[in-house]
């Protein structure tokens, strides 16, 4: 079984990100990049599968300009085998990745698809639910345990107020969650392998892919900032408070 596992390059999550001036989107300039941090769970579990013996391949794919390098050897430093860089200027919806990917799966017969739940950029949550619709396949979401049980997958996909289990047939896609596992560091022996690792770089037109947008940015905008809170001294003061100015009883 080959495993493809999608990941994106946005800013490190422990970055704080500002508006530009004109509210056309996000000041990226001098910005610590990293892989997002639901896709490197979907990296470590590719590699653990892998290393149970449940896969033959893991393959990484990132979508972006030629900046996407970098979080594609990060990934096989981690133990992936290949990349695939699918190469684009474009700011891409959800639909157009999820297109891409299903093209990807289809050229390399994959058994598997992990992505990361969502992106802590866009929090759209939707480009792994779009590649199941698109490609026919059983989907899992929000998985917080991934297992293998005669030929089929068995997922624990994090619900309101519990878990719900579920079992899927190959091929499939999974949306990873939190709680699925802890990331491993890359050792420095791996760092070194990784650059003798391939990574192909592919086209939107050579996957026979449109990605041209059908949403239009209007503008970006920091959100306000809290005011201050306030000390009563009595209860009476803060149900009068809570009546007459915040009116939410």
């Amino acid at each position: 079984m080959k495993i493809l596992v999608a990941v994106k390059r946005v800013v490190d999550a422990n970055v704080k990100v500002r508006v530009k001036a004109d509210n056309s989107g996000v000041d990226l300039t001098n910005a610590k990049m990293a892989i997002n941090p639901f896709c490197e769970i979907a990296v470590e579990e590719a590699i653990r599968l892998k290393e149970k013996g449940q896969a033959e391949e893991v393959i990484v794919v990132s979508i972006g300009d030629k900046a996407c390098h970098e979080q594609i050897r990060t990934a096989l430093a981690l133990g992936a085998d290949r990349g695939i860089h699918v190469d684009t200027e474009d700011g891409l919806q959800p639909l157009a990745v999820a297109k891409l990917l299903h093209a990807i799966v289809q050229r390399e017969a994959i058994g598997l698809v992990l992505v990361g739940k969502q992106s802590i950029d866009t929090d759209n949550n939707q480009v792994a639910q779009m590649l199941a619709a698109l490609a026919g396949m059983p989907q899992g979401t929000f998985a917080c345990g991934v297992e293998v049980q005669d030929g089929k997958l068995k997922v624990v996909r994090e619900i309101d107020g519990g878990e719900q289990t579920v079992l899927l047939s190959l091929p499939a896609v999974v949306s990873t969650d939190l709680r699925l596992n802890e990331p491993r560091y890359a050792s420095l022996p791996n760092i070194m392998k990784a650059k003798k690792k391939p990574i192909d770089t592919l086209t939107p037109a050579d996957l026979g892919v449109s990605v041209a947008s059908r949403l239009r940015t209007l503008s970006v905008e920091p959100p306000p900032e809290r005011s201050a809170g306030i000390k009563v001294a009595s209860v009476d003061e803060l149900i009068h408070r809570l009546k007459t100015e915040a009116k939410v009883i």
